[in-house]
């Protein structure tokens, strides 16, 4: 039975919030949100955590992070690069960010061999998300060449923040519940008990707020690497010159399924799930957890 591992994309935290020491504590003893997916991880059968962060912050995300985490569990670092692209690709003078998601996964290959999970470093998930996730990956095997990945999906209304935007990928589901495919939206925002959002053009358009959408947690075999290679190349080829444009999962998962090389299971959790996208957001996740220390799901110390 398969052990999985865990990948963590925290390229982005120190640019976000302006520096690895300015991130919040969510925790009564300065646990902050990587902390509690961590814990969570670990005792849901994670054996390893690969962190994928910008090279330059190696040094305080240890300090911060990842010694700490390393006193429980096995961990690893990898680095999302701008210049770390195929040898045949110039990237343009214009450009200042590395390329996206579909990025941050593939520069984990060389540090990943078993079935992984993929999150956010600064989203909540929630302890059944792991449990849900875990359980499927300790059994995922491709057959015939076709991935065999998973995906947590949460309720398009359970991940919105009171405080600005999000992005988010709805999903598509077939008759069978197997993901069919994922459109990402942004500029989606809390509109009464539904939500909206702002397309590219500026025209607005209405949703439930029911939507099935991906937060970025997901479960693939190794093969996803291959296929995030073929992918992150083509993009290139087809949008390497543009200032800000990414390749971002969910499109690259996207496209797997119309390809028919993935066959993506829908997992669901009625955990409550917590998107960092600005600072106050993490008062509400601080309030969430000392709910959950009070019902005895964490320890008041969490790392005790």
């Amino acid at each position: 039975m398969n052990k999985p591992a865990l990948l963590v994309m925290a390229a982005g935290v120190g640019k976000r919030y302006g520096g690895l020491k300015q991130i919040d504590p969510v925790g009564p003893h300065g646990e902050i949100v990587i902390d509690y997916s961590i814990y969570d991880a670990k005792r849901a059968g994670f054996e390893k955590v690969v962190f994928v962060i910008r090279r330059e912050f190696m040094k305080d995300f240890r300090k911060a992070i990842g010694d700490r985490i390393a006193k429980h569990i096995a961990v690893d670092y990898a680095f999302q690069e701008l210049s770390k692209v195929p040898t045949w690709f110039s990237v343009p003078e214009t450009r200042k960010k590395p390329w996206g998601t579909t990025q941050a996964v593939l520069s984990a290959a060389g540090q990943i061999s078993e079935p992984f999970a993929v999150i956010n470093a600064d989203d909540y998930y929630g302890v059944m998300s792991y449990m849900v996730l875990a359980d499927r990956l300790r059994i995922a095997t491709d057959n015939d060449g076709i991935g065999d990945y998973s995906m947590v999906g949460f309720v398009l209304r359970n991940t919105l923040s009171d405080f600005g935007t999000v992005t988010r990928g709805v999903c598509k589901l077939d008759a069978a519940g197997m993901l069919a495919g994922v459109n990402e939206l942004t500029a989606i925002v809390k509109d009464g008990k539904g939500a909206m959002y702002t397309d590219a053009a500026g025209a607005k358009h209405k949703l439930t707020g029911a939507e099935v959408v991906s937060m970025n947690f997901w479960g693939f075999t190794r093969s996803m690497f291959g296929h995030c290679a073929r992918i992150f190349e083509d993009f290139l080829k087809e949008k390497g010159s543009e200032e800000k444009t990414e390749s971002v999962i969910p499109g690259t998962v996207d496209q797997l399924i119309r390809e028919k090389k993935a066959h993506v299971s829908v997992l669901h959790s009625t955990d409550a799930v917590f998107g960092v996208n600005y600072k106050e957001d993490k008062l509400v996740i601080a309030e969430h957890i000392r709910t959950l220390i009070a019902n005895g799901t964490y320890p008041d110390k969490l790392w005790s």
